[in-house]
């Protein structure tokens, strides 16, 4: 299985630390070797590196690791390959324009029967399920929404609903942002922290090397990190359960719902 990484947050922050240590289990501490991917958003815009060599390795990991670009949202991604062959079109995240905004996606999980789902006018550039659910969730999007919905929390409710049938066809954990607002989806393994003040002291599973955030941050900033396994031991990370779907926007809790959430 593939892992991802997601962050929501009210300032522009960097992600140098979580980075790492999901960096090292892209071939070092874990086996997700086929490729890696990084989407930060600025803006309207996006920044994307990828590569479909190990992350662990990868010189582009090691320069995006040192540059402490700063983005309000984020979504990553490591791969272990199941579908589709080890390429750069297989990579994720996948991008693609919707209303006017870039809207990022990745995906951990195995989907069976994927290719019946009409995707439109959204094609899949690679032959993984992954981007081809992609495409059908735009698709189905635009087709209930064919202008930019005013309420985006229903929207994204909707969104869930779509997913609920996806995660029917396999395992479906998912990262979903605009820019504005990131949406996770879980299947079987998803996990997420929110860091506020007061800040302390974090501390990376994967390697020895800890943050004082309470240097690197001010009393009002509001960070929001999503995981396919906590990448600290030393913080709360609140584990999700199957069907459930959370949004963030700014860093904060918008809404969460799905199976036994309440």
């Amino acid at each position: 299985m593939c892992e991802l990484l997601g962050m929501s947050a009210n300032v522009p922050t960097d992600i140098c630390f979580s980075f790492t240590g999901l960096m090292l289990r892209g071939g070092k501490t874990g086996p997700h070797k086929d490729g890696w991917g990084i989407t930060f958003y600025e803006g309207k815009g996006c920044r994307t590196f990828k590569d479909p060599q190990p992350s662990a390795e990868s010189p582009i990991a090691r320069l995006v690791q040192a540059l402490p670009i700063k983005s309000r949202a984020v979504v990553s991604h490591i791969r272990q390959a199941n579908r589709g062959c080890v390429s750069l079109e297989n990579t994720h995240p996948f991008t693609r324009e919707l209303w006017g905004r870039n809207w990022t996606f990745a995906h951990n999980g195995q989907l069976t029967g994927y290719k019946k789902l009409a995707t439109g006018r959204h094609r899949p550039i690679g032959d993984t399920d992954s981007e081809h659910a992609f495409c059908w969730l735009l698709d189905r999007l635009e087709h209930k929404y064919p202008r930019r919905p005013a309420n985006f929390p229903a929207m994204f409710r909707h969104l869930a609903s779509l997913c609920d049938e996806l995660r029917a066809l396999g395992v479906f954990n998912m990262l979903l942002s605009d820019g504005e607002y990131v949406m996770t989806y879980c299947s079987n393994n998803l996990h997420w922290l929110t860091r506020r003040a007061p800040f302390g002291e974090a501390r990376l599973l994967d390697e020895d090397v800890a943050i004082d955030f309470q240097s690197e941050t001010t009393p009002n900033d509001v960070v929001t990190l999503i995981a396919t396994r906590p990448l600290t031991g030393n913080e709360s990370w609140q584990p999700m359960v199957a069907g459930e779907h959370c949004l963030f926007r700014l860093g904060e809790l918008v809404s969460r719902g799905g199976a036994g959430i309440v």
